[in-house]
């Protein structure tokens, strides 16, 4: 395709397709030829979009850049997905198929003919629909906005409050939060309500039960099961939730508090005031190019090619999409990082982590097809979760002063203890959602607050403020935009244990394992992957125990 190609119409875009449709493969050699013209197909276009969707979430409150991403979602998308199908079917029925390299081509072949099996014309336009109304929680979430003191601040900017050593400042800002939120709770409500009539109808036309069988199947989860997910959950809620109940008492205990509520879990204990790991978005750059050249040098000069091409924005600011993601751009072969900076801590470990995400987008660079690097959620949340705890051991860069850094870890790990409960509950809720899809909104309410209850902390007292509880998975982006993505990040934060573990006893190996791993892409299975990181791909009571006893006396170390 020629380099100035841009995408205006449809018509300018199909007749590169029409020509990989129409086109001979009369030996392997074709096969290979049109195998990587289809890749090169598939990067413009999936660059294209993705551009649009960047721009879109820099600035929700622009109609034209809405009007731009839309005009993909309903343009030119419904007409591409026909002839990836067609593409499908060419492949598998090639003669040539059997002399392409099994090693390589064999999990790509595996997906192939599972996106044949799934594939429903009926569905197109209801993909269509569900890419539009997904967007929807972005707008309404990045619409949100607090007035505090004279200053109206978006929900990360406000979040700086919960913070503050002032326990009147911080309930203050907490119930200005949850009744912000509380205000969209019908809206988004409905919204819930229509996103899991839509995705019924998708699994139902598929011949699925319901849409989490579905899911199963479309997000290509060969190596584990729901029972797997259910296995997971039950680890968590045995081995991990009573360690959270002793941190809370403990917490308790350091503010004098008679009663912890949910404004004290983000303020420093002992009273100190937050952590201020970096200036702005510029000073968080920097530091984080320092402090990836310092595990190796190469990680530095990915940020530092990101940041000349500026392949990044990072400050919070009115009509922004909430969040932070990682956006692969695999024709020019540099990503883009999104994110909210607001001055917390929890900026720089969102900045390691999506950093992690733009490392394996440059490891996989070298992989010939674009296929290959679709690599599953597990694998990405590994690379970018262990850059978390890997860079950890270079966060000096951030804190000059050692108590300061010391707060920081300590901070990180309770972080991790905290959100796998968190992870779980998420993912337990949408099984549930989708096996009883028919529920009504007072049994979904019901049943949140039984399963939150169950996974949230003992110690944590909401007497009076019942209602956020019950609201809270509101506010959980993947619910509306990505179903069924979120269990993942509990599976690869095991792994991303395991491979600090491996860290901090042999830095050099650990890093060649982790890089030799991301460099696979998806040619091999998710358990592979993980062998190749030095790891296990384990979900087992036994397994978790092990892994948080490692955790538990890092802990005990930082005191």
């Amino acid at each position: 395709m020629p380099a100035d190609f841009c995408l205006e119409t449809w018509d300018k875009l199909e007749i590169y397709f029409r020509d990989l449709e129409q086109r001979p493969l009369s030996s392997v050699a074709d096969l290979q030829k049109w195998l990587k013209d289809w890749s090169e197909l598939d990067a413009v276009t999936s660059e294209d979009f993705a551009w649009r969707y960047i721009r879109m979430t820099c600035d929700t409150e622009s109609a034209a850049l809405t009007d731009a991403y839309l005009f993909f979602v309903e343009k030119i998308e419904p007409f591409t997905e026909p002839y990836t199908n067609t593409f499908n079917k060419k492949l598998i029925s090639s003669p040539f198929l059997g002399q392409l390299d099994r090693s390589l081509f064999g999990i790509y072949l595996r997906g192939v003919e599972n996106d044949l099996a799934l594939f429903r014309e009926e569905n197109i336009p209801l993909f269509t629909r569900l890419a539009s109304m997904e967007r929807e929680y972005a707008a309404i979430a990045a619409a949100m906005s607090v007035s505090y003191s004279g200053k109206e601040y978006t929900l990360q900017q406000a979040a700086v409050f919960l913070k503050s050593s002032d326990r009147a400042v911080r309930e203050k800002v907490y119930g200005l939060v949850q009744n912000r939120r509380m205000e969209d709770e019908g809206r988004t409500d409905q919204l819930y309500d229509e996103l899991i009539a839509l995705r019924q109808q998708v699994a139902t036309q598929t011949g699925f039960l319901n849409f989490r069988d579905y899911m199963f199947r479309a997000m290509g989860r060969f190596d584990y099961s729901a029972k797997d997910c259910f296995d997971f959950h039950e680890a968590i809620h045995k081995q991990v939730i009573p360690v959270v109940d002793i941190l809370d008492r403990e917490r308790m205990k350091l503010m004098h508090l008679d009663q912890l509520k949910p404004w004290d879990m983000e303020a420093e204990p002992d009273g100190k005031e937050p952590l201020h790991p970096f200036d702005n978005g510029a000073d968080l750059l920097d530091k984080a190019i320092q402090c990836f050249a310092e595990i190796r040098p190469y990680y530095g000069e990915c940020l530092e090619v990101m940041k000349k091409m500026k392949r990044l924005d990072l400050d919070s600011r009115m009509g922004k999409a909430p969040g932070g993601y990682n956006y692969p751009l695999n024709e020019t072969g540099v990503p883009f990082i999104f994110m909210n900076s607001a001055g917390l801590h929890r900026d720089l470990v969102t900045m390691v982590h999506e950093g992690g995400h733009a490392l394996h987008a440059f490891l996989t660079n070298a992989l010939e097809l674009e296929a290959f690097k679709n690599y599953p959620s597990e694998v990405a949340e590994l690379a970018s979760m262990s850059m978390e705890l890997i860079s950890m051991e270079h966060w000096d860069v951030f804190f000059k002063d050692e108590d300061d850094l010391r707060r920081a870890k300590k901070e990180q790990l309770e972080k991790i203890l905290r959100i796998l409960p968190w992870i779980s509950v998420i993912d337990k809720f949408q099984h549930w959602v989708y096996e009883n899809y028919r529920h009504t909104h007072q049994e979904r309410v019901s049943k949140w607050t039984e399963m939150i209850s169950a996974f949230g902390s003992t110690v944590i007292d909401w007497t009076g403020l019942e209602k956020y509880r019950m609201n809270s998975w509101h506010a959980q982006l993947h619910l509306f935009d990505a179903p069924f993505y979120y269990i993942e990040y509990g599976f690869a934060q095991l792994g991303a244990l395991a491979v600090w573990r491996n860290y901090k006893q042999n830095r050099e190996r650990t890093l060649n394992q982790y890089e030799t791993a991301l460099k696979l892409g998806y040619t091999r299975s998710i358990p592979e992957i993980y062998a190749a990181a030095g790891i296990r791909f384990d979900f087992s009571e036994g397994y978790v125990k092990e892994i948080l006893d490692f955790v538990k006396q890092e802990l005990k170390n930082l005191l």
